[in-house]
């Protein structure tokens, strides 16, 4: 039985698929599988038909599901809460069985990967009637088997313990609130939904990067033992991420990596916890790896950037640099939350309290004083050329992940969202931002033969390519001088066009990607394609033909910096408000929404761009009554304390909601 659609508020107006009373279909068609490595922990995954359409490539999704404690073996303390892995598995759409395999994963922290998959380098991308895919031709499982992970625990489609909620994007009271539905369900609008989420408790998931860390690493032992549909001839693994994953790569694949040679040399027996994981290339993309050697970065992209944009005047940007380099300014504060942290917490758990608020206010001061100033202007902080409310990258996945059919193809139980506040909160809890070690694992890494890949877009401020330069150019390990000799060179992706500059040495290299914002795929797909397809293949990442395996001291030539090279800005198509993603919609356009004035077509905003851009869609305003699947039968939750359980058909009663359109989250926790 399904609940009755709600009633929507009076002065909404006719709207069309945008409220929907939906909750997401009872999982069906599931396999389970109980692991053979510990009691209680579960594999759950369906064969998809989402997404990747082309013939005889084969996908997954599911769920691995460790339970409360899982952990403690690995250091990590207070584990109370089950931990249920969403991913996404991919087959390489070449020759999979002997394509090595690369995890993706977006950042935040507390952004779902669902992000980079669906609107940057996955198998499809979304339409704007955010109901209906089409194939990529640049995606990354061309030639690479993909696997995309929603981590730590709570993010996009993983969870804790599922709750109901009420989600709130008006201006004046936005976020997530535990609801009790059992005497009446709230009246839903475009500004206020209603779903199943995550426990919304900061501490049910991992406190962290270091212990999410070795939640992976538990995720990684069980899924490539245990998942039936991954057995390649070729075990390569390499780790690619963005922005808050500048902290995940590194930590993460260090952290594999000393768990390899604790394998190797007897240190680490755990039955069943053996599995020896071949990394190859650590790719990441826009990433904040260590604000000590980055936060210079920022006056720099604000002032004085290569596309001639000034979002500071001189007298700012002066007292920007006070506050960084002053007795008392960001980096001193950063060197005292490092001191500390290296004395008392050497491990990064956040187990010291002290080290903690330390750590925490050095990031706060930071970013209140060397970043924001940034924001005195209406530009976009992901895009330097764009505005606030730019409508680049397209929203549309997040619709569409909230649409019954594919929640029931995916086999999810609960309400997709792009950004969890309690995990960024967790993080920012105990100052995880400055935290010492990323750039050490970096050297380590290479030390160990691992190929470290830092790929920048230029456009971008929030985690940008002056800052990522520092970072190449400080990492210590044996061939720092070499690199850092090394010019740069033109990327040349075909025969027309030049992507960037790359300066490389063996198995380290920068590129700064032209015209390309925080997530260079969905700017130049092409681009980004060809880097990662060169850096998992071992061929410099200049040409694509000079192999970097028989080359081992590869470097390239030109001149020591491109600080000369500038641009101009390209125009982007125009804006639109998405009600999913209120960050795109300008004030006036979201007053509007939430006075109820707005007239609203598949969650798309119609106004005079609107109707020039998809008159297919929104049309005149009278919509083009795009056809939904017929919903199946679905059952509420129940929250039974800790747990929560499906009522069996026929004794349910009343206590969650039917909904397919929950809101987005906004993107502010991405970094």
């Amino acid at each position: 039985m399904t609940l009755p659609l709600l009633k929507l508020v009076a002065g909404i107006g006719a709207l069309s698929g945008v409220v929907r009373a939906q909750f997401p279909p009872t999982p069906e068609g599931l396999t389970v599988l109980e692991s053979h490595i510990e009691e209680g922990i579960r594999i759950t995954y369906k064969e998809s038909d989402l997404c990747e359409t082309t013939e005889g490539v084969r996908s997954y999704s599911g769920y691995v599901h460790l339970p409360a404690g899982s952990l403690e073996d690995l250091g990590v303390r207070n584990q109370s809460y089950e931990i249920n892995t969403f991913f996404w598995f991919f087959e390489s759409r070449k020759d999979p069985e002997n394509a090595p395999l690369s995890i993706w994963m977006n950042g935040g922290p507390g952004s779902s990967s669902m992000l980079g998959l669906l609107r940057e380098n996955g198998p499809c991308f979304v339409h704007s009637d955010s109901n209906s895919t089409y194939l990529n031709e640049w995606s990354w499982n061309n030639e690479v088997n993909m696997l995309y992970l929603d981590q730590p625990v709570q993010v996009g489609l993983s969870y804790d313990t599922l709750t109901n909620v009420t989600v709130s994007s008006y201006t004046d009271s936005e976020g997530v609130e535990i609801a009790d539905f059992s005497t009446g369900v709230p009246e839903q609008n475009n500004t206020f939904y209603v779903g199943t989420y995550g426990s919304q408790n900061r501490n049910m998931t991992t406190q962290g990067t270091e212990n999410s860390a070795r939640a992976l690493w538990h995720f990684a032992q069980v899924w490539f033992q245990e998942f039936p549909g991954y057995k390649p001839n070729d075990n390569r693994v390499s780790i690619a991420t963005e922005s808050y994953g500048g902290r995940y790569g590194p930590a993460f694949a260090a952290y594999f990596q000393e768990q390899n040679e604790r394998i190797l040399n007897g240190t680490w027996d755990e039955q069943g916890q053996t599995h020896l994981l071949h990394l190859d290339t650590l790719l990441i993309i826009n990433g904040c790896i260590d604000r000590l050697v980055q936060w210079p970065g920022y006056p720099m992209m604000a002032y004085n950037n290569s596309y001639g944009i000034k979002a500071i005047n001189e007298s700012r940007y002066e007292e920007v640099l006070d506050n960084l380099y002053s007795q008392d300014g960001c980096l001193a504060q950063i060197e005292e939350c490092r001191n500390l942290s290296l004395l008392y917490d050497p491990t990064n758990q956040g187990y010291n309290t002290s080290v903690n608020s330390v750590c925490q206010a050095a990031e706060s001061f930071c970013s209140e004083t060397i970043r924001d100033p940034y924001f005195d202007t209406d530009l976009n902080y992901y895009d330097v050329s764009a505005p606030g409310a730019a409508s680049f990258p397209p929203p549309w996945y997040g619709g569409w992940l909230n649409q019954p059919h594919v929640q029931r193809g995916l086999g999810v139980p609960l309400n997709w969202t792009q950004s969890n506040s309690a995990v960024s909160q967790a993080f920012r809890g105990i100052g995880d931002y400055p935290r010492p070690g990323w750039k050490e694992d970096l050297a380590y890494l290479l030390e160990e033969g691992i190929k470290v890949t830092l790929v920048y877009g230029d456009r971008d401020y929030a985690c940008n390519w002056y800052g990522g330069e520092l970072l190449s150019l400080a990492i210590n390990y044996t061939n720092t001088s070499a690199f850092a000799s090394a010019g740069y060179a033109p990327v040349i992706v075909n025969d027309t066009y030049i992507g960037g500059q790359v300066r490389q040495h063996g198995n380290l290299s920068f590129t700064r990607v032209y015209q390309a914002g925080h997530e260079v795929p969905a700017y130049q797909p092409e681009t980004a394609y060809k880097i990662f397809q060169r850096a998992l293949f071992n061929f410099d990442i200049a040409t694509g033909y000079v192999s970097t395996t028989q080359n081992a001291d590869y470097a390239t030539k030109g001149p020591a910096d491109t600080f000369n090279i500038t641009n101009e800005p390209v125009t982007l198509p125009g804006s639109q408000c998405y009600v999913l993603d209120k960050d795109q919609c300008t004030a006036e356009q979201w007053e509007s929404v939430e006075d109820g004035s707005a007239l609203v077509r598949e969650w798309i905003v119609v106004d005079a761009n609107t109707t020039g851009l998809f008159p297919d869609l929104v049309g005149n305003g009278t919509g083009n009554g795009t056809v939904r699947p017929t919903p199946t039968q679905s059952i509420p939750v129940e929250a039974t304390g800790a747990a929560v359980r499906r009522l069996s058909a026929g004794s349910w009663r009343l206590v969650g909601i039917e909904v397919g359109a929950v809101v987005a989250a906004r993107l502010v926790g991405v970094l």
